[in-house]
């Protein structure tokens, strides 16, 4: 029996982890464009508890308010459904070696990404790019 408050989970629908998928793109992408829960909200005519809701995946988002959502952030809706498994539990086959990336959820990950999109020269962008590449690889072969 469900006692918290709001709705109760999903049981085995694997739908609350939809909810919860989503509402992490969203802070991702809020975060990224260094709007605030308030100034996400006002955007949309809802409060920041709302945006808190969707973001932690405590309320799903209906398909207009989605669409909404990608307007206002400047995103294709198919963004928020990156990186989900597909329905029925198939999964791609990766290349290569399983390489853990840093959750992109992470706010260093994210301040480091909203830095590197502040350079506006993209020859210099992609000389950081490549210096960063470049300093992985020297310190992956000094590891091998």
């Amino acid at each position: 029996m469900h006692r918290g408050r709001g709705r109760a989970p999903k049981a085995g629908s694997g739908l609350d982890r939809v909810d919860a998928h989503i509402g992490s793109r969203v802070r991702i992408r809020r975060t990224l464009l260094g709007l605030s829960q308030t100034e996400l909200g006002r955007s949309l005519g809802v409060t920041f508890q709302q945006i808190q809701k969707y973001e932690g995946g405590g309320n799903g988002i209906a398909a207009s308010r989605l669409w909404q959502l990608a307007g206002v952030l400047g995103v294709p809706v198919s963004f928020f459904f990156d990186d989900l498994p597909p329905p029925g539990g198939v999964v791609a086959e990766t290349l290569g070696p399983e390489i853990p990336l840093p959750p992109l959820g992470r706010r260093e990950t994210l301040e480091l990404l909203r830095c590197y999109y502040r350079i506006e020269d993209p020859r210099l962008r992609r000389r950081v790019f490549d210096l960063v590449k470049a300093t992985v690889g020297a310190l992956e072969d000094a590891v091998r």
